[in-house]
């Protein structure tokens, strides 16, 4: 018999090349490309970024280093290099002094430059020039599932990352003030105590949210201030050092309308906002709103809720002349009215 030693290593090497790679070996080395991928592209993002957040500490009104008084912390981040930062009203609302701890170890005195606890945002600036610093994305843009990273000092522990996936858009949350803020980015990438303020970044480094909340009970159910947000109100509060507002002077509250009124009257909704109290000298008071009254519109948007009202009641309105729709028992009446600025919440 003969043998042809070299026509089967011919075969043998053929069968150990590319095209013959065992389809379960080739699945494990595409997953592992895909993985190494991710990694690069969450490390990335962490190298861009990690040098703009900052650890802040703060202490409250009337309290000093000296007398050992217990203070708060959070996180924030350098929106511009000539020292703003953006963080969390809650984080640093009220505080007698904010010092804040930069990725390279400095320690700055920082100060308030605005608050605004309706949207939960802060700015501060330390003094100094050329800090790192965060663009922001445009929050429009961003789609549910795609990495979301989220960098901070939670516990305490500095210049902590963590990533996920963007879960949810459009959510709300009610801040401390009561009003309800819209189009809450919901994220799975971890947050703890100590994460409020910090950046939640995109795998180009772009803010896309702000983070403010967590579900203490759930776990993977976080949420952040969009970045379309967060950069209007710190345009305001650097130019103005507040957010203003409107207001009517009022205190109310959700009610159903009775359906023969809505079929009656051929309503555009089916609940209005029962006026509780109204303030002296206020513009409802001015207007001749009553207590037990229904406010079911202003000018040409319908009024449904509170939140639809506070939607409605924005620094455009401030002195100008605008109708209140109401019913009153049962009759729909139309009241002139002009909102005034609102006092904002107090410390």
């Amino acid at each position: 018999m003969v043998a042809f030693p070299h026509a089967f290593a011919a075969k043998d090497s053929s069968v150990t090349g590319p095209e013959r790679v065992d389809p379960v070996r080739r699945h494990a080395i595409d997953r592992t490309d895909l993985l190494d991928a991710y990694s690069e592209a969450v490390a990335s993002a962490v190298e861009k970024t990690q040098a703009a957040v900052v650890h802040i500490e703060v202490r409250g009104a009337g309290s000093s280093a000296a007398d050992g008084t217990a203070g708060g912390s959070g996180s924030g981040f350098f929106i511009s290099p000539d020292g703003y930062l953006m963080t969390n009203s809650h984080v640093v609302h009220g505080a007698g002094e904010i010092r804040v701890f930069l990725a390279d170890g400095r320690r700055l005195a920082a100060e308030l430059v605005g608050d605004d606890p309706e949207t939960d945002l802060a700015v501060l600036r330390v003094g100094g020039g050329d800090f790192t610093h965060l663009a922001f994305a445009d929050s429009n843009e961003i789609r549910p599932g795609q990495i979301a990273i989220a960098l901070g000092s939670p516990m305490g522990f500095q210049q902590t990352i963590t990533a996920g996936i963007v879960s949810g858009l459009g959510r709300s949350l009610r801040s401390a003030s009561g009003r309800l803020i819209d189009n809450i980015i919901q994220t799975d990438a971890a947050l703890n105590p100590g994460n409020s303020g910090g950046p939640l970044v995109n795998t180009r480094g772009e803010v896309i949210g702000v983070n403010t909340a967590i579900i203490r009970p759930a776990q993977g159910i976080c949420f952040a201030i969009a970045s379309n947000i967060a950069r209007w109100v710190a345009g305001w509060l650097i130019k103005d050092g507040l957010i203003r507002r409107s207001s009517l002077g009022i205190a109310g509250q959700n009610v159903p309308l009775l359906r023969k009124l809505v079929r009656h009257y051929r309503l555009q909704v089916e609940t209005g906002v029962l006026v509780a109290a109204v303030e002296p000298g206020s513009p409802a008071a001015t207007a001749r709103l009553r207590e037990g009254d229904i406010i079911i519109g202003l000018d040409d948007e319908p009024i449904a809720a509170i939140d639809a009202l506070h939607k409605q009641l924005t620094a455009e309105r401030i002195g100008r002349p605008s109708t209140l729709t109401i019913l009153r028992h049962t009759e729909r009446l139309t009241l002139p009215v002009w909102p005034q600025e609102s006092p904002g919440p107090q410390n």
